[in-house]
């Protein structure tokens, strides 16, 4: 005779009962009987209004991603020989892009002879990472690539992100 541990509809345990007497006790209190467990020796069983546990359960879901973030990675691209000013300039771009709380995929693109030389763009990203250490941090080191060489920094984790909209404070 099959039988099954039945769980009452508040979470309580009811017992040991047998299969048509725990459909008999669903169909009297008008609930569904769903199996939770049909591994354990004997198989548990629930009383629930399953529509609205389907229901409760979609919710939850679609709450949990309202709640998850996207990772967004920007990508900035130097070369070796590059300006004092153009780094600037770039360095400025990495900053805003780990201030908003992304992570920046950093390439040094070698052309010809420049090929030979890869600790030229190891210096240039390590200086880079150093200047920027306060907004992020290097995730994976230097990398060569072909006649690429790239670098990923993250944003530091206690590091709110910056909203676009908001406003300077006043004087």
């Amino acid at each position: 005779m099959p039988e099954v541990r039945l769980v009452g509809p508040a979470g309580e345990q009811v017992g040991i009962v047998r299969i048509e007497d725990a459909l008999r006790l669903a169909q009297e209190n008008d609930l569904d009987l769903v199996e939770v467990a049909p591994q354990a020796r004997p198989p548990v069983c629930k009383l629930m209004d399953f529509g609205k546990f389907k229901y409760e359960s979609a919710q939850k879901a679609r709450e949990s991603r309202r709640n998850q973030q996207l990772t967004v990675i920007k990508e900035q691209k130097l070369r070796p020989k590059i300006d004092q000013h153009d780094y600037e300039t770039k360095k400025g771009h990495v900053s805003r892009f780990l201030a908003a709380g992304n992570k920046v995929k950093v390439t040094i693109m070698f052309r010809g002879r420049e090929q030979s030389r890869p600790e030229l763009g190891f210096r240039l990203l390590q200086k880079l990472a150093d200047d920027v250490t306060e907004l992020g941090f290097v995730e994976s080191s230097p990398k060569q690539d072909g006649r690429n060489m790239i670098m990923v920094l993250a944003p530091h984790k206690n590091v709110k992100p910056k909203a676009k909209a908001e406003a300077a404070p006043e004087a």
